[in-house]
């Protein structure tokens, strides 16, 4: 959210998480039972992936709802560019606007799978995204009135709340970046459009987000970087990682996975790790934690425990 909004919560160290919408009817009703228990938690926001071309974008909107409607904590949708026209990503920017969304993440996202970059769409950045969302809520809702007490037909004119619109930004590199200091001068083109603040990819040593985090600062971004923080629990979840994301292994993490026979033994490696990359980050000045919660409340809550952030559990 904004520098404000994310150092005003409850807790000293604000912390949100990222779900994705469910792919079927059938697990509709575990994903509102794990939404409860993440808001119950307080985070800042709960952010809802959406599918590339528009696959997942009614459940989004569901779960979006489902969050506002059910919950105190501010919901956050994400957009992608990659498929969409302008008509199009302009006509579902309404749409979420409409049911009470003003808090997103602006991607350019990926082609899906054998799909070609021909698939991207009129939109070529992320940033170009941003600008379409400013452009949207002007257009739709400028202004609000509100009465003025004693003055029948009389109205103030009170100024609107503004979008949330929140943006990645890439602590190792991006997959595609053709230069060092091209991530960094991404994320300023993003912060130019109008982007509040930013949520990292997934990364497995603090200095990789601090030290990020300290070139895009000489380079003038002033917008809160978030860091993203996933657990990793099993070896097949490190593989899928590697090869969504195109990070180097992390060979302490990967060896430690493999060596040990349980699946709670692993659980409880990839909390510790996950939790102590969030208390080392948050030590360097992160301005709060953001987890990839898998739809599953209880390993990202048991990370924030371990890491000091949250009470611990009670099992």
């Amino acid at each position: 959210m904004s520098s404000d909004d994310e150092t005003s919560g409850t807790h000293p160290v604000p912390f949100s998480f990222e779900l994705y919408p469910p792919r079927s009817e059938s697990s509709d009703e575990a994903l509102q039972q794990t939404v409860r228990h993440l808001a119950a938690a307080g985070p800042s926001f709960l952010s809802v992936t959406y599918g590339a071309g528009g696959s997942a974008g009614g459940r989004s909107l569901d779960v979006l709802r489902f969050i506002r409607e059910h919950t105190d904590v501010e919901p956050l949708a994400h957009l992608t560019c990659v498929g969409n026209t302008y008509t199009g990503a302009a006509a579902l920017i309404r749409e979420f606007l409409d049911a009470g969304i003003l808090s997103f993440l602006a991607l350019r996202g990926d082609p899906p799978a054998g799909r070609t970059e021909g698939f991207l769409g009129d939109l070529e950045s992320a940033a170009q995204l941003v600008q379409l969302i400013d452009r949207v809520q002007a257009e739709r809702a400028p202004y609000r009135e509100s009465p003025v007490p004693g003055l029948p037909g009389a109205v103030r004119v009170d100024p609107r709340r503004r979008v949330n619109i929140a943006v990645a930004a890439f602590p190792t590199g991006h997959p595609r970046s053709t230069r060092p200091a091209h991530d960094v001068e991404s994320l300023l083109a993003k912060q130019a459009a109008g982007a509040t603040f930013a949520i990292t990819q997934l990364f497995f040593h603090p200095d990789d987000y601090l030290a990020f985090v300290e070139r895009a600062r000489r380079a003038g971004v002033t917008i809160p970087i978030l860091p993203g923080i996933m657990p990793i629990t099993s070896p097949a979840r490190l593989r899928r990682v590697l090869e969504l994301t195109g990070e180097d292994l992390p060979s302490e993490l990967a060896v430690a996975l493999d060596v040990e026979p349980t699946p709670e033994g692993r659980r409880e490696i990839g909390i510790e790790w996950a939790a102590r990359l969030a208390r080392d980050v948050v030590a360097g000045g992160a301005p709060g934690v953001h987890l990839y919660a898998f739809n599953q409340h209880e390993t990202v809550l048991s990370v924030l425990a371990e890491a000091g952030i949250l009470p611990a559990l009670r099992h």
